[in-house]
């Protein structure tokens, strides 16, 4: 089975810049403490780049 990645937000995208709250928004994510499932390719890996300061990842199987 493919690897997947469990992307949580952990800070708030307000004074972020408007490219990093798009990214969070393609995520999925919506307000702090939400949760998406992505599959680990490498789309998710560099929107996950973009936004590092803002979410939490874990690799789940």
């Amino acid at each position: 089975m493919a690897a997947r990645l469990k992307v949580t937000q952990i800070k708030s995208k307000v004074s972020e810049k408007q490219n990093q709250r798009h990214t969070l928004r393609s995520l999925g994510l919506k307000r702090i403490g939400d949760s998406v499932v992505r599959p680990d390719d490498a789309q998710t890996r560099g929107y996950v780049k973009t936004v590092a300061h803002l979410v939490k990842v874990e690799e789940i199987d």
